[in-house]
């Protein structure tokens, strides 16, 4: 009896367990459940979105007010479009504008809205018309190294005075 008691106890902890690395799991890749019920989509075009991804959050002041609901290239300009799901309490101006930010160093992309000072709001479906793409850290580097490396040739050539 003392045996079947243990086995249970130890049965209850390993289904309490993987109930929660599950949940986890579904909270980390964002795939936990949402009310579209009250929400509204707007776009957004950026030339570069490096590894922002779909299910992205949209953050205004550091606080998640949507998703990132689609991204697909635009065929004609050969920009990325983004498509932005906002919660309905969450007004923004015609002038807000919408940059690819990174989470620390390396963590998650995410799009940042800045309020602008418009009075006139943006309607379900326009465009969000000021962005600002991705900062991608590879480019950053080869930039840095191409003008290093130039300053470095610059200060090794000799000037050459005519006499």
């Amino acid at each position: 009896m003392k045996r079947s008691m243990i086995d249970l106890w130890v049965g209850v902890f390993v289904a309490i367990g993987l109930a929660s690395v599950t949940f986890l799991a579904l909270k980390v890749a964002n795939l936990t459940p949402q009310s579209d019920s009250n929400s509204y989509t707007l776009s957004a075009d950026f030339d570069n979105i490096g590894g922002l991804k779909v299910k992205a959050p949209v953050k205004s002041s550091g606080v998640v007010v949507g998703r990132v609901t689609s991204i697909e290239l635009d065929t004609k300009r050969y920009v990325a479009h983004a498509t932005l799901t906002l919660d309905s309490k969450y007004r923004f101006s015609r002038d807000a504008s919408a940059e690819i930010l990174t989470a620390g160093l390396l963590g998650e992309q995410y799009i940042g809205l800045v309020q602008g000072g418009d009075e006139e709001m943006l309607k379900p479906g326009e465009r969000v018309a000021l962005t600002s793409s991705a900062l991608v850290l590879e480019q950053l580097i080869g930039k840095f190294m191409t003008s290093f490396a130039e300053g470095n040739a610059k200060a090794e050539a000799p000037d050459k005075k005519t006499e």
